[in-house]
């Protein structure tokens, strides 16, 4: 017989069933068997877990289908702007994920549209016609995005490519048929899966189709429904474009879907003939673009033969922008003819290119970063001239978090926790959590927050053991850096930190050290030679580390693997400290630090990105901040960055550094980290040494706070206090407002069983 819950469990599943919106415990159980039997055709003798979870999303997405279907006629009938925000609609392509199906989404082959590439172009009386293309046609998948308590249901919109029906059927007719299957299988290809690599352009054809198919299949849909008026309409009303930008905001979300703007020239100047003064004040006022990275290697610049072959009306297209554009620059910075060269649009070179950043700026009316110091980077360096010439076009909207997700649904402790102490509004208004401030000395409520953080401790070493088959100290410091595997994100910093606690511990074996397990996560990119062998120093160290018995359970080293969304609600929870250590200038923004903030993790971290906000809104004396400021990195590339000096000078370094090149975590392979050894010394754009000596003295102070509990946990609040504003409410608030030109709306429609 089960026990009975006891209150606190009880108050725990009513606030997540209500999350959920399910009012019917006897009701969702029926239909969930309903699924089980009719949809999955499975009974509970062979069902798998994964057919209960199909069944359980199946259910759930019933729930759904009434507030989706109102959302959407409450939208034609009131007609209001729409973007990829609130209202919204939002595009990705699709990947892997979809072997077995997908149980949340809807297709919609009513929906499916044309997309052309290749051809050329014939220039006619009627004006630029782009004729003898080849068609792909892209097939819509609907999957519900429903909002917090409020009924509302949008829509994020998948295209998959198709080849027609007709597709090459002549080959048919002269016995190749083999060959017009594997055409066929060639234009299906373009949603098949994603391009991996992230903050580095590979200029490849295949990724250049992609972001055009998705690219164009979205401009004809959302073309289609501003020319719509009524709920489920596809005859078109509207025909003039003037109110375009006013029912229409597209956020070009890093320069991936930047041929929005050629596209949307195209339709307008060669499908609805409208001039092109005209169609260019449409399009600026329609988009806005958000950079996502300062990376140079990171930047899309696309080679014009490659353009001229795929989309060679587009680059016409381009060709006029720039054109317009340059003599606009002209005319304000008269015989600046080097300004003309760093402005262009067009890259000459041994290989011509175009530069896609480029292009976004000119073709929007609004251009942000993503942290106050990452979009004051924009502005005084790589998008210095643009923001000379059309300063009132750059903004900076810091990056936020979804609560739902990163704190009630990852971490229900906690927010039960604090829901006992200020109520449930926190979860809609994030700023309010400052309301705990008033409890940092409350010995109640610092008891309460510590014991959340040691069962979700005790919850992850159990998962830990069950699969990696690790065993690790619970009461030990868990140290967590989890991110994409990058250079610039000084995974190697953290690795020359635990090689420097094994040494201290080596060395003195008696001494007290504060116990740490050193977890490491996150993915490389399959062409990233150096990511893949930090994540095996990451594991070799672990290999020699876990296996000393001089060191027992005082140092534990983890490579995280497959490091994804479910497993970061589990990490995140769990976490004590935050290991956001890039080169100061480098991070963008960065999400996952404000993740562990709002979960009960200190930060240990330089002042990038959002860290330098994060450390303002906390006050530097509640985050461990350490190395240099971009001003120092700026003065170091002027006087030139001196690997050698750091070695030479400290013997610590010096120590680890002779260890990875002389075998000593790699036995087997002694020449295994060279690569890794020489970049470190020679080549290391990211300072890795300049930041180590300050690192390894700040890890120190952790440390040292972490053996006081109480004030380890007082600190802890102050930052759970002062997270509010990396709410991603606050964000797309503010992009609404300042950027779209609508004010957010916290409407509620009525359930489908409430009357209108």
């Amino acid at each position: 017989m089960s026990r009975p819950l006891s209150d606190q469990e009880k108050r725990k599943q009513i606030s997540v069933r209500g999350l959920a919106g399910v009012e019917n415990v006897t009701e969702l159980k029926k239909n969930f068997n309903r699924h089980l039997h009719f949809t999955l055709v499975k009974d509970r003798n062979v069902a798998t877990p994964r057919d209960y979870y199909f069944a359980l999303a199946h259910t759930v997405r019933d729930h759904l289908v009434g507030r989706w279907i109102r959302t959407q006629q409450h939208y034609y009938e009131k007609d209001p702007k729409v973007l990829l925000g609130t209202p919204g609609v939002g595009m990705e392509e699709a990947d892997d994920w979809l072997r077995y199906g997908n149980p949340w989404e809807k297709a919609r082959p009513e929906f499916t549209l044309p997309v052309h590439f290749y051809g050329h172009v014939e220039h006619t009386s009627q004006g630029a016609k782009w004729v003898d293309t080849q068609v792909v046609l892209a097939m819509p998948y609907d999957t519900p995005v429903p909002g917090y308590r409020n009924n509302i249901v949008n829509t994020m919109r998948l295209w998959s490519a198709k080849a027609p029906n007709d597709f090459n059927l002549k080959d048919f007719n002269v016995g190749g048929y083999i060959q017009a299957v594997l055409d066929r299988n060639l234009a299906e290809n373009i949603s098949r899966v994603l391009y991996p690599n992230d903050n580095f352009f590979e200029g490849k054809e295949l990724r250049l189709k992609q972001e055009y198919f998705v690219v164009a299949a979205t401009l004809q849909d959302i073309i289609r429904r501003f020319k719509s008026s009524k709920f489920g309409c596809r005859d078109p009303v509207r025909t003039n474009f003037d109110a375009f930008p006013d029912k229409v905001a597209i956020q070009l979300n890093d320069t991936h879907p930047s041929l929005a703007i050629p596209e949307l020239m195209r339709i307008l100047v060669d499908l609805e003939r409208m001039d092109w003064d005209k169609a260019w004040d449409v399009t600026v006022r329609t988009c806005a673009y958000t950079n996502h990275t300062v990376l140079p290697e990171a930047l899309e610049r696309w080679p014009v033969h490659l353009l001229e072959t795929l989309l060679p009306r587009h680059l016409q297209i381009i060709y006029e922008i720039n054109q317009r554009f340059l003599n606009r620059v002209a005319a304000t910075f008269p015989g600046d003819v080097d300004r003309l060269r760093r402005m262009s649009l067009v890259e000459e070179g041994a290989v011509k290119r175009i530069n896609m950043a480029h292009l976004c700026i000119a073709g929007s009316h609004a251009v942000n970063g993503v942290a106050r110091i990452h979009s004051e980077i924009l502005k005084k360096t790589i998008f210095k001239d643009f923001y000379e010439l059309e300063p009132h076009k750059f903004q900076n909207k810091t990056n936020g978090i979804t609560p739902r997700r990163w704190l009630v649904l990852c971490n229900p402790g906690l927010a039960e926790v604090i829901a006992e102490r200020i109520g449930e509004d926190f979860i809609s208004d994030l700023d309010q959590l400052r309301k705990l401030l008033s409890f940092v000395d409350d010995e109640a409520f610092i008891r309460d927050v510590a014991k959340v953080k040691q069962e979700n401790k005790l919850k992850f070493a159990a998962y830990l053991e069950r699969e990696y088959k690790v065993h690790i100290n619970p009461n030990s410091l868990f140290d967590i850096q989890v991110k994409r595997i990058h250079e610039y994100k000084r995974q190697l910093l953290n690795c020359l930190h635990v090689i420097t606690l094994y040494n201290r511990i080596k060395r003195e074996p008696n001494k007290f050290f504060v116990p740490r397990t050193v977890m490491i996560g996150g993915k490389a990119a399959p062409g990233y030679h150096m990511a893949k062998m930090i994540i095996r120093l990451i594991t070799a160290i672990g290999d020699v580390v876990n296996h000393d018995p001089t060191v027992g359970d005082r140092l534990r080293v983890i490579f995280l693997e497959n490091y994804r969304v479910s497993l970061a609600e589990k990490v995140i929870p769990a976490a004590d400290l935050s290991e956001q250590i890039s080169t100061a200038g480098t991070e963008a923004s960065g999400t996952g630090n404000m993740k562990f903030m709002l979960n009960g993790a200190l930060t240990i971290g330089t002042m990038d990105g959002a860290n330098v906000e994060m450390a303002e809104e906390a006050g530097e004396e509640n985050f461990f901040i350490f190395g240099m400021r971009v001003e120092d990195v700026d003065k170091l590339d002027q006087r030139g960055y001196n690997a050698q000096e750091y070695y030479d000078r400290i013997p610590e370094l010096r120590q680890v550094i002779e260890q990875l090149s002389s075998g000593f975590f790699s036995p087997k392979q002694p020449d295994l980290f060279k690569d890794i050894v020489n970049m470190l010394m020679h080549h290391d754009r990211f300072k890795v040494f300049a930041d180590y000596e300050d690192y390894i003295k700040c890890q120190e102070k952790v440390s040292a706070l972490y053996k006081n509990p109480r004030e380890w946990t007082r600190m802890v609040i102050r930052n759970i206090a002062t997270s509010g504003k990396f709410s991603s409410d606050r964000t797309i608030a503010q992009y609404a407002r300042e950027i779209w030109g609508v004010e957010p709306s916290r409407q509620r429609l009525p359930a489908p069983d409430e009357a209108i």
